[in-house]
């Protein structure tokens, strides 16, 4: 079995990283705090003292990083990704510009390696449980090496094809817009309520057992109706970012996207007052902001 590198141990990360290890893989971790590093220590996984070090060469690597520059950095340093991987596979999971998946693909076939988007739709708990949800683009052979790997912890695949290895991406943000958009809807909807008198608890019970009985509303209703935003699942400013990618990418390809301006301001005006450190749910309280709550 070859060796497994796992790079970007956060809240996702880390319980990614443990069921790999779990299901027996031989694995090797890093993360730019190493003392993230030591849960997996305990479990039997490697602990890499350098980046380079959890490149294992024409092995498998999966990063699972905050952003755009950590992956490009990831990628392109001296002894990085690009420099150690080889003829290997790299499964990059973070949420990234289209454009970024695009680039990166490019420099890993120029360096001999091989690149595969597979973005993840599932907070935390979904990452504990092993039942994320993988959204895959690129080459159908990196595909095929890569599912019995990403199988430790993905309740599902979701193909997009070998047409644009960033397909997954496009998917990734689209789906991210739609969460937001659907918080806004509540944090506006319950604070409407609210101030006619209705139990804003009462009104989320209602709706997400009947007309909204979905996840997306179901895991975000009840903070947005409690007003409860830590700890975080996913940080607001980090939901900003992804916003950001949405406007960028909708920019790039001449789509008007108003509610995502709408959303993207709301997030940019709670990180600025200071909140970007609470649960991205926390789109709702920004309603009840303007009705002076």
């Amino acid at each position: 079995m070859a060796q497994i590198g796992f790079i970007g141990l956060g809240s996702m990360g880390r319980p990614m990283a443990e069921h790999l290890v779990r299901a027996g893989h031989d694995v090797v971790v890093w993360n730019r705090s190493r003392d993230k590093a030591q849960p997996l220590a305990a479990m039997g996984a490697r602990v890499a003292d350098s980046l380079g070090e959890a490149v294992p060469p024409e092995g498998v690597v999966i990063t699972m990083l905050a952003d755009d520059t950590a992956l490009e950095h990831v990628c392109r340093a001296q002894w990085g990704v690009l420099a150690r991987l080889g003829g290997g596979l790299h499964v990059s999971m973070s949420t990234v510009r289209p454009e970024t998946a695009r680039t990166l693909a490019e420099a890993h076939a120029e360096a001999g390696a091989r690149y595969l988007a597979a973005p993840v739709f599932g907070r935390p708990d979904m990452a504990e449980a092993g039942k994320l949800i993988v959204c895959l683009s690129g080459a159908t052979a990196d595909k095929d090496a890569a599912r019995p790997v990403l199988q430790a912890f993905a309740g599902g695949f979701y193909d997009y094809g070998e047409t644009d290895v960033a397909a997954a991406n496009v998917v990734k943000l689209a789906g991210n817009f739609m969460l937001a958009a659907a918080m806004e809807a509540m944090g506006e909807a319950y604070t409407f309520a609210e101030h006619q008198g209705i139990d804003r608890e009462q009104l989320n019970r209602m709706l997400t057992e009947t007309l909204f009985a979905c996840p997306a509303y179901a895991n975000y209703g009840t903070p947005i109706a409690k007003h409860n935003y830590e700890p975080a699942g996913f940080k607001l400013n980090l939901g900003l970012k992804d916003l950001r990618l949405v406007r960028h990418a909708a920019d790039a390809n001449g789509v008007p996207m108003p509610l995502a301006d709408l959303v993207f301001r709301r997030l940019e005006t709670l990180n600025a007052q200071g909140h970007g450190h609470i649960d991205w749910a926390g789109i709702g309280r920004g309603a009840s902001d303007d009705a002076g709550d």
